[in-house]
């Protein structure tokens, strides 16, 4: 089986002495050398003097039948192409690489006699990695500095340059040493969760605690208790910028950083995990989503912490959730899953209640922390300036804790300056070029930019339109137009705007973080990107400036996310010894979402939820899919779509429905035309089976995308 994208395996001569199966192999592929896996004995069904032999076994540890194994019922379940699946698992450079040694950089004991932008530049990148060893190049690239600028700092002792192996074990995690005293509560939830671990048998509970209720101290009790058994463990976060936080907090409980694994991992780390997590030479990963696919030697526990976090969700190439793949791979190779959440996915929740996976509660803050309070702010009846969104009301409270030294938080779940710039001399919004969508205003850039494509251009004196000068307005509010407004209102405050479009980096996030903890803000205002697990112990006051917004539109999860998202950013006023408050601005206080998250009686809101999504047999008591196709020509896209939906014959067997074609909410993305089909079906059709024969007759034509979305968590 290669890496490449063929429909099949392929037959090669084994090399001298023979290889098993799983091994990692260097095969010939047309003109070109790629890596494959040994997926079994060959077929033979053809003239066996025109196989081509393998070039050799590359010298990194098998592929172990539990993940042969995942990885094909992960294809099977999604319906990805086999090759697609495996290069998820080998994502890492150099895996060809003969054994050798390299020249690595680190941060040396002396400073350099002089300081130049581009020193300090190399500098803060090698501490801000904690002793981490660069190559050359990856520093370079890193700082933005010449190689000249790095011999020059070895030449001083501020660098130091070393001659390293390529791959090492990463350091010992100490499992014995002793982490925070737990509470009772917090220790009988550790024990329920380590049996299972100690049985080293599969099974999956769901860790529920309150914002502040210690949920990170309960799993990494039971890391520990895996790392004692000789097993390995895997914990997934949500965001980048959690990582920071989280490896101290692991380095301060085992002695030791674990491997990490994301995107701002360099390449030479990526293969030096890789190859250390199939050898045993790393314990414990900390990493995003696609960290599942690693080739672990022996995989005790994962723990998916925020476990209802939308980011889980693959939506581009690979179709997957990470959630659900963390419950298969566990169950394959006996491994306890701990989905942790303050506010479960509602799927997780109807797990628990049908007795599918266990459930702990921490029904109260760690130590003398007290919940915050929840409070609405009915904007009907506060009198507002046009182009304003702090109420008064909230006004007040901001100036009374920014007047007891005490740090506030506006939030609002929309990036740029504006979400629609409208020219008031013929109506026409600025879209993109290349997509059915509106261009944002980024005003501290300069630039608006497609949130859907990632196209920018400079922000325009005229209407492209009409051409009339001075007449383009923004049109409602974003995390910078806020940011301006409390300027205006809190000129004495120190205010930070945390927003992922604003920082080049996600260690400048990670820094910008880390000082607003440590008191260098009074007033925050922050993006979704607050809510995802920050502890900011000044931070007594958050302040919704939008509650309704998530509530409109045709969602399904519609409510469920409202819900998740005001209850996790309000969990972060109150985190220190000062009681919180969270004030909620809505149009609509009778709402059965916004009483549900004032009076905090979740357990209500899920059986309602639940309810509602049993009546009309929608997930997780009925099952959806997803077909996007993809195409340069709309009608073609449409033809497509009708045909599919005429010959449905194969999901209406399993007792399905086939709803559409229809364009895509967002109809045109990179100038491609997409047009959506929507299958539903009882929970417990063979819906995969059915869509697989369904799709079987039909040929696409050239440059024509289809993909298939199993469990949709979007429908954009």
């Amino acid at each position: 089986m290669t890496t490449q994208p063929l429909d099949r395996t392929l037959d090669y001569r084994a090399p001298e002495g023979g290889c098993v199966t799983g091994a990692f192999v260097q095969v010939p592929l047309g003109p070109r050398q790629v890596v494959g896996v040994v997926w079994g004995r060959g077929r033979g069904d053809f003239d066996l003097s025109k196989i081509r032999p393998v070039t050799r076994v590359l010298n990194v540890a098998p592929m172990r039948d539990e993940m042969r194994e995942f990885l094909a019922r992960s294809a099977a379940y999604t319906l990805t192409p086999m090759p697609a699946m495996l290069r998820l698992a080998t994502r890492a450079p150099g895996l060809t690489d003969p054994p050798s040694m390299r020249s690595v950089y680190r941060r040396g004991d002396a400073d350099p006699p002089r300081m130049t932008e581009a020193r300090t530049r190399v500098l803060d990148v090698l501490e801000a990695h904690g002793g981490a060893a660069f190559t050359l190049k990856e520093l370079c690239d890193e700082a933005g500095a010449s190689s000249s600028v790095v011999k020059g700092l070895v030449q001083s002792g501020a660098v130091r340059e070393e001659a390293a192996p390529r791959d090492v074990p990463f350091p010992r995690l100490d499992a014995d040493r002793p982490g925070k005293a737990l509470t009772e509560d917090q220790q009988a939830a550790a024990d329920r969760i380590s049996e299972g671990v100690e049985a080293e048998r599969y099974g999956t509970t769901l860790l529920r605690g309150v914002t502040g209720s210690g949920k990170t101290e309960v799993y990494l009790e039971a890391v520990a208790r895996c790392l004692r058994k000789g097993r390995q463990a895997l914990v997934l976060l949500p965001e980048i910028a959690l990582t920071a936080e989280f490896l101290s907090r692991v380095e301060q409980r085992f002695g030791a950083r674990p491997a990490e694994w994301h995107h701002g991992v360099t390449m030479t780390e990526r293969r030096r995990i890789w190859k250390m997590v199939g050898q045993g030479g790393a314990e414990l990963v900390v990493g995003a989503r696609s960290a599942l696919f690693l080739p672990y030697r022996d995989l005790g526990l994962i723990v998916v912490d925020e476990e209802h976090d939308s980011s889980y969700k693959q939506e581009d190439g690979v179709l997957y959730n990470a959630r659900d793949m963390a419950v298969l791979r566990a169950s394959l190779c006996g491994a306890q899953v701990v989905l942790a959440s303050a506010t479960p996915s509602l799927e997780s929740w109807a797990n628990a209640e049908a007795g599918k996976y266990a459930r702990v509660d921490l029904a109260s803050r760690f130590g003398e922390l007290v919940l915050p309070q929840m409070r609405s702010i009915d904007m009907r009846s506060e009198r507002l300036e046009s182009g304003r969104w702090i109420s008064p009301t909230l006004k007040k409270q901001v100036e009374d804790r920014l007047a007891n030294g005490e740090q506030a938080l506006l939030f609002i779940n929309r990036r740029g300056y504006a979400p629609v710039t409208l020219c008031r001399a013929c109506g026409e919004q600025i879209g993109c070029d290349h997509c059915d969508a509106a261009m944002v205003e980024h005003r501290f850039q300069k630039r608006l930019v497609c949130h859907q494509c990632g196209e920018t251009k400079p922000m325009p004196d005229a209407c492209p339109s009409c051409e009339a000068e001075g007449k383009l307005a923004p049109i409602g509010p974003g995390v910078e137009r806020l940011t301006e407004e409390a300027q205006a209102l809190f000129p004495d405050a120190r205010i930070a705007t945390l927003s992922s479009d604003l920082f080049g980096s996600a260690r400048a996030l990670k820094e910008r973080i880390e000082m607003i903890a440590a008191g260098a803000a009074d007033l925050i205002i922050g993006t979704q990107l607050v809510a995802k697990g920050h502890n900011f112990p000044l931070l007594t006051l958050v302040g919704v400036i939008d509650a309704d917004l998530g509530l409109q539109g045709s969602d399904l999860r519609a409510a469920e996310r409202t819900f998740q998202l005001m209850r996790q950013v309000s969990g972060r006023a109150g985190r220190a010894e000062r009681p919180g408050t969270a004030l909620l601005q809505t149009y609509q206080p009778d709402h059965p979402v916004i009483r549900a998250i004032l009076t905090g009686k979740e357990e209500s809101f899920w059986q309602a939820e639940a309810e509602t999504r049993r009546v009309i047999g929608m997930p997780p008591y009925g099952r959806l899919a997803g077909l996007i196709l993809n195409s340069t020509d709309p009608a073609e896209a449409m033809r497509i779509g009708t045909e599919l939906a005429r010959h449905d014959g194969a999901v209406r067997a399993v007792g399905g429905q086939v709803f559409g074609p229809a364009p895509a909410p967002i109809a045109r993305i990179r100038g491609r035309h997409r047009v959506r089909l929507l299958v539903k079906a009882p929970k417990g059709a063979a819906l995969q089976d059915a869509i697989a024969k369904w799709l079987a007759p039909l040929t696409l034509p050239k440059d024509f995308r289809l993909s298939v979305d199993i469990d949709p968590q979007s429908f954009f």
